[in-house]
């Protein structure tokens, strides 16, 4: 069943909503270095983030970087289709992402725009769906699909620790 890319998509992207919601504003790094390549740990140490591991699958590794406003999360991918295919879907929840080779940063604009300056790469935006309602209130775009893709979260979760106690 091929289910499980998207679903590890939907954590991200839940994540990454849920921590930042929609940005504006901001602009890219003035100097671009050439873009950053390795594991996770590496790629955090460029990035002066302390990982907090969210998934440790065989196709995926995800944590949380930052704190406050500045929270993104960093995951990287064992093939370069298996991004691809992670990116595609989550962009379908609108977010800004920094996308290099097997690995994306996924946070608010200003975020990701200065993280390029640290890690190179290229800047892709998600799809804006405008503001969303829920319970009778109006909420940014940001918050709303942050909101609904969490509720897709815990079954993702699931997923992601049934895939890495079957590594072979």
């Amino acid at each position: 069943m091929r289910v499980t890319r998207p679903m590890l998509a939907l954590t991200g992207v839940a994540a990454a909503l849920a921590l930042t919601g929609c940005g504006s504003g901001g602009g890219d790094a003035d100097r671009v270095p050439p873009t950053a390549t390795g594991s996770l740990e590496r790629l955090a140490a460029e990035a002066e983030c302390e990982p907090d591991l969210q998934t440790d699958a065989d196709t995926i590794r995800q944590a949380l970087c930052g704190t406050g406003d500045g929270k993104y999360v960093l995951a990287t991918f064992a093939t370069d289709r298996g991004q691809r295919e992670w990116i595609d879907t989550a962009k379908d929840y609108g977010g800004h992402y920094l996308v290099g080779r097997k690995w994306v940063a996924v946070g608010h604009e200003d975020v990701v725009a200065a993280l390029r300056g640290r890690l190179g790469g290229t800047l892709e935006e998600g799809v804006d769906h405008g503001g969303g309602r829920h319970g009778g209130a109006s909420h940014p775009a940001g918050h709303a699909a942050g909101h609904t893709a969490g509720h897709a979260a815990g079954r993702t979760a699931g997923h992601a620790a049934g895939r890495t106690g079957h590594s072979g």
